[in-house]
């Protein structure tokens, strides 16, 4: 093992994880540290993020209702990440339910049709996270770019803990290809948002924390129990989950 696949963190994992999680333009990624990069998917959350709250800023700026605003800062949100959390929203939803065995929940995640419990789970997590956009954008949009940056950030420090913390369910697909996540990297991901959060939305960062913890834990119960561990549909729907979660701690 090389010492640059042994080092807690690169300067080019920034750029693997973006080139992971969305379809910005990065340089390749680089292949030896793709597991140990996890560390810096809530960087890319913070990028992706601002990005969404920038979109939302220029049409709070344009004098657009706040429910618009919020429909074009999650639109952007999706385009920029190619709704691939989605998917695995959609995906995991349809196995989960749409299946009484292990084998067969996961031959319907990996089936790339979407069922009638994907298409609900989609429905409801664009319609919750649009809701609470629109509240937090009634407050101000400094108040909704803070909330939209935040939950980006702190739902992505979520899925490194599932990858360190749960095994492979399946022997294929794209979280196994990353590889096993050092627990060290799923830790300093954590760190790193915990404080994005906390400077972000002051003492309200905390609950947001504590509620981004509850929904990792309560998806990596769930899926121990559906698959006995994870996928990269399970992580998407991870993301999705404690982003969701996020939200409300912050509207509320």
């Amino acid at each position: 093992m090389s010492k640059n696949e042994t080092a807690l963190a690169a300067p080019s994992d920034i750029a693997t994880a973006l080139g992971l999680l969305s379809r910005l333009p990065v340089p390749p990624a680089d292949m030896e540290r793709t597991a140990a990069a996890a560390w810096a998917y809530p960087v890319a959350g913070l990028i992706l993020g601002a990005l969404a709250a920038l979109a939302g800023a220029i049409a709070h700026a344009f004098g657009l209702p706040s429910p618009l605003t919020a429909l074009i800062a999650l639109v952007f949100l999706i385009l920029a990440t190619g709704a691939m959390h989605e998917d695995g929203l959609a995906d995991t939803a349809d196995g989960f339910w749409g299946g009484w065995t292990r084998d067969r929940r996961l031959e319907i995640m990996k089936d790339s049709h979407i069922g009638t419990y994907g298409v609900v789970a989609l429905i409801l997590s664009l319609a919750a996270r649009w809701a609470a956009l629109s509240l937090l954008y009634d407050l101000g949009g400094g108040t909704a770019a803070a909330a939209l940056i935040t939950s980006a950030t702190l739902s992505r420090a979520a899925m490194p803990l599932l990858m360190a913390r749960l095994p492979h369910a399946r022997a294929g697909g794209l979280s196994h290809s990353v590889g096993p996540v050092p627990e060290r990297a799923a830790w300093l991901a954590l760190a790193i948002a915990a404080l994005a959060a906390i400077l972000l939305a002051g003492w309200s960062g905390l609950p947001a924390i504590f509620w981004a913890l509850a929904a990792a834990l309560a998806m990596g119960f769930l899926a121990r129990s559906m698959i006995g561990g994870q996928t990269g549909d399970i992580l998407g729907a991870t993301q999705q989950v404690a982003e969701i979660a996020i939200l409300f701690s912050l509207v509320a």
